[in-house]
């Protein structure tokens, strides 16, 4: 399960690299991505077809919801069930999103405590979550947009540090994911091949959301008995 990442990436950057159309919006950019934070997200309008970003909260609401203050809110959606869990099935189907990632985190239960490690592309290539996107309207008309990401069993290397990971949508993979391409998203979400990723321990300042810079990348020093894989 993904639940903190870093949400670094500039507007001009992810217009560039994701190929974005529209006005860039304003938001924070943030080392310690933590859930109901806004971050943004890349999605396909459906009158123009376009790609734009837009700013969302991580943490689903669906449209349906009544209450607002006692929605769930999940930030993660497995993917063996998400085509048919009511809380997810119709933004699968309709409103799929990228989630633009510099490295994301996740931790390793140890004796001694949870160990913090981050993964990233071996060639510095932001990551793109696979995510669902809502949008939720109250009665007064209230617009609150939100996502979560889509999770899968790790691949073997990474299950050394947790059983889940995120799904990685590759390039070549995008316009079908976004519906701009015919195609299975279903078969989209698997987990990304370990020799593509670079993972590395950092630091237990990432541990609590109020911390947040640059630093929280910087690796940290491993114990000597840390997997080769580290």
């Amino acid at each position: 399960m993904c639940g903190r990442y870093a949400s670094i990436l500039p507007p001009d950057v992810i217009a560039r690299v994701f190929g974005t159309n529209g006005p860039w919006p304003n938001y924070e950019i943030t080392w310690n991505m933590a859930p109901t934070k806004s971050a943004p997200i890349v999605v396909r309008d459906h009158e123009t077809g376009e790609r734009r970003i837009e700013v969302a909260k991580w943490g689903l609401v669906p449209f349906f919801t009544k209450d607002l203050a006692k929605a769930r809110k999940p930030i993660n959606a497995r993917c063996e069930t998400v085509a048919r869990t009511p809380m997810f099935r119709d933004g699968f189907a309709r409103r799929r999103c990228l989630v633009p990632v510099a490295a994301y985190y996740e931790w390793r239960h140890d004796p001694t405590g949870k160990t913090p490690f981050a993964i990233a592309q071996k060639g510095g290539e932001p990551l793109a979550f696979g995510g669902v996107w809502e949008e939720w309207r109250s009665p007064d008309g209230e617009t609150l947009h939100t996502f979560a990401t889509m999770t899968t069993e790790a691949n073997p290397e990474l299950a050394l540090i947790q059983d889940r990971m995120p799904v990685i949508i590759e390039e070549a993979d995008w316009p079908v994911w976004l519906g701009e391409a015919e195609g299975d998203a279903l078969a989209l979400m698997h987990s990304l091949p370990f020799d593509r990723l670079r993972v590395w321990p950092v630091s237990q300042t990432v541990n609590s959301v109020k911390h947040d810079g640059p630093e929280l990348l910087e690796p940290h020093n491993a114990a000597a008995d840390e997997p080769a894989l580290l």
